[in-house]
């Protein structure tokens, strides 16, 4: 199509998602993806051993989800790393999760790290498992977050569905609340990013905090070493002086 001045315009359609839907059906690209869904950058050599695959198939699968726009890369050194293209791909990867038929357990292996996954972990840069919905639900109790009530409620039409997802519910932090956030050191954000986002958490079927307040307090809890990484994987573990706040300042019992 031609413009006023006579060059070419290019005209879109609709949106084609079988291009990224034929991404996402090959399994060692979606484990790729659910490696990186903790927010961090890491090697393609680490992505490789995680999705079960050789280097050179690893570069091959990585080369396709940056050209998608799945995943940004970062040279440091001679060596590339890898991180997910940003939030929205998180929030892709939830949802999906949250739609998928469950993996069956064949290992204590295999059992052990799911359990840990479901009692902690990270949902690309925020907290979920358990300790998600568990503190979520405690700021709601305390009185600082209200517009929901932090549970899933599949039977309301209007709530909690792909459309809307994460903003469907306007959840909002009162004053006292960002006092109370503020004294735990948590740094309250600013910036063009939606300030309260919510997950429903595939494993509790309940709401976790996300958006930037929800990425504020996983800092805080990873810098105070309240909670800290696994050497692999998105699971976290909570230190005894995790414990310690999680029942001081959040009414937290954690076995």
């Amino acid at each position: 199509m031609q413009d006023l001045d006579g060059g070419v315009t290019t005209v879109l359609g609709d949106a084609e998602i079988s291009e990224i839907g034929s991404l996402l059906a090959d399994r060692a690209r979606c484990r790729v993806l659910m490696a990186l869904n903790d927010g961090r950058a890491l090697p393609a050599s680490v992505l490789a051993d995680e999705a079960g695959i050789t280097r050179s198939t690893a570069s091959s699968h990585l080369g396709k989800l940056a050209d998608a726009g799945l995943l940004q890369v970062e040279t440091h050194g001679r060596h590339r790393y890898y991180r997910l293209a940003g939030p929205q791909v998180g929030e892709l990867l939830e949802i999906l999760v949250r739609m998928a038929p469950a993996h069956p357990v064949r290992s204590l292996r295999d059992g052990n790290r799911a359990a840990r996954l479901r009692q902690a972990r990270t949902c690309y840069d925020h907290l979920a498992g358990r300790l998600g919905v568990d503190l979520m639900a405690s700021v709601i109790k305390l009185g600082f977050l209200t517009g929901g009530d932090g549970i899933f409620h599949p039977e309301l039409a209007e709530h909690d569905k792909v459309r809307g997802y994460g903003s469907d519910l306007e959840y909002s932090l009162d004053p006292a609340g960002e006092r109370f956030l503020t004294e735990l050191g948590v740094q309250l954000p600013v910036g063009k990013r939606r300030f309260i986002r919510y997950c429903v958490d595939w494993s509790e079927q309940r709401h976790h905090l996300a958006g930037a307040l929800g990425r504020a307090l996983l800092e805080r809890f990873l810098q105070a070493e309240w909670v800290v990484r696994q050497e692999r994987g998105r699971s976290l573990r909570i230190t005894p002086a995790g414990r310690d706040v999680l029942l001081e300042q959040f009414d937290i019992s954690w076995q």
